[in-house]
């Protein structure tokens, strides 16, 4: 939790942030490139103090009196009393996520899928709807059509590639958020931000963008009118398949009274904390951060380790230097394979005979993400032999990685299912998944040519 703690006007600020439990003035970092702050922004050590972000590997922290821990369990000051709330490496993280973001207030989870369910439950409660991208993570997919339904918490889904009248019909009196993927995983569908920002703020609820595969160094989701934007940090973040992790940010720019009636946790006063009220006591930059970590993440614990923010933050340093050469690695693969003719069809919005291409151009001029989906013809076999072959891509479910690894779902993930089946949930059987690393593509071209035969 970041940039939420100055309580005298109740207000945030976002170019303070939390240092050793005081609030420390940062030296105009929101005016440098966001290349510098995956460098530097989040942590400015004083005269004497560690250069590298330190890892506060404690679960508690000491104080002389009750009464100074009475008041950061009353939220009267800032500070830190159990790590399972918060610590201060992963705000150092935190802050830095949200400078690259361009938001308020951020937070760290232990998993994109916990940032995911905190961002979700932080606003709704049971009786509560969302309306949702229909081309999301099938992890996310699951949470709100199963889980969170089990929780009284229903979802409508709709295409991303609706019209604006289909978009607004799915809207009920009870909805309290819209949330989609910026690049879907692993359809690669990419969301039209501003169409899905207008619907939601015409009703009166926030956007909700995960903007896992193109990161903030492609894609900032806020600037085109998301309120909220939620990491798999595990992904291109972290980029070295060290650390499991989530973040939460928040823009700042939702006002919560304005709609009070909607958001009752965050607009009228809460028992547990003495009767105050999120929104009036922290403003409107500050007050979904807040409540998502005094009460959900109080409640539920999914905090991300200090051990785990450390290395995180070590791969957002080289993020930016990172990022341009997965997408290099990505169209160069995409365009090879779209004129291979053992292949039936490439999937990558870097091409222009995608159909998301002049949308992917419009939010992420200098490309999106590394990872390309594909299909192999003659089916199963076809794919299961493919991957047999593979010297450089390892075989792994995972994506975004420094290291380019691939999936074929009918024989790994979703090998349960018959071709119909698969056919049917949009994951054909000659299906492959690859997210293309940091290698030379040369290389990369060269193991898919003598794979595919």
């Amino acid at each position: 939790m970041i940039y939420i703690k100055n309580i005298k006007k109740g207000k945030v600020k976002s170019d303070y942030y939390l240092k050793d439990n005081r609030i420390i003035r940062e030296e105009k970092m929101s005016d440098l490139s966001i290349n510098t702050k995956c460098v530097q922004g989040g942590y400015q050590p004083a005269n004497g103090e560690p250069r590298q972000i330190p890892i506060i590997q404690s679960t508690t922290f000491k104080y002389d009196t009750s009464e100074a821990m009475g008041k950061l369990f009353d939220l009267e000051e800032s500070g830190y009393f159990y790590t399972r709330l918060q610590n201060p490496t992963n705000d150092y993280v935190a802050a830095k996520i949200a400078e690259l973001e361009g938001g308020t207030a951020a937070m760290l989870t232990s998993s994109g899928q916990a940032a995911s369910f905190f961002a979700f439950f932080n606003i709704c409660e049971a009786g509560s709807h969302i309306v949702a991208s229909s081309s999301i993570y099938g992890g996310t997919f699951n949470l709100l059509d199963v889980t969170m339904r089990k929780m009284g918490i229903e979802t409508t889904f709709v295409s991303p590639d609706c019209t604006e009248e289909e978009l607004n019909s799915a809207f009920k009196d009870n909805t309290k958020l819209v949330f989609g993927e910026s690049i879907a995983n692993p359809a690669l569908t990419v969301l039209d931000i501003e169409k899905f920002a207008k619907a939601a703020h015409a009703h009166g609820v926030p956007l909700i963008v995960d903007n896992t595969f193109p990161t903030p160094v492609n894609l900032r989701p806020i600037e085109w009118g998301a309120d909220i934007v939620t990491h798999s940090t595990t992904k291109y973040m972290d980029g070295h398949g060290a650390a499991v992790g989530g973040a939460i940010v928040d823009s700042g720019k939702f006002d919560w009274m304005a709609y009070k009636d909607k958001f009752p946790g965050l607009t009228t006063p809460v028992e547990s904390y003495h009767g105050i009220t999120y929104a009036e006591k922290f403003g409107k930059e500050g007050a979904f951060i807040t409540k998502c970590t005094s009460q959900l993440m109080r409640d539920l614990g999914s905090i991300q380790s200090p051990q785990n923010a450390f290395l995180l933050n070590l791969g957002l340093e080289s993020l930016h230097v990172r990022m341009p050469r997965h997408v290099e690695n990505g169209q160069a693969v995409a365009e090879f394979l779209e004129q291979h003719p053992n292949v039936e069809y490439v999937n990558y919005p870097g091409l222009k005979s995608n159909k998301y291409y002049e949308i992917a151009k419009k939010y992420m001029p200098n490309g999106g993400c590394g990872v390309v989906s594909f299909g192999i013809k003659g089916g199963r076999a076809a794919a299961e032999a493919f991957m047999k072959k593979l010297k450089l891509a390892a075989i792994e479910t995972h994506v975004a990685d420094a290291r380019t690894c691939c999936l074929n779902p009918a024989t790994s993930t979703h090998r349960q299912m018959s071709d119909e089946q698969l056919e049917a949930a949009g994951v054909p059987a000659g299906l492959i998944r690859i997210s293309c690393g940091l290698e030379d593509k040369a290389d990369l071209i060269a193991d898919l040519a003598q794979a595919l035969g």
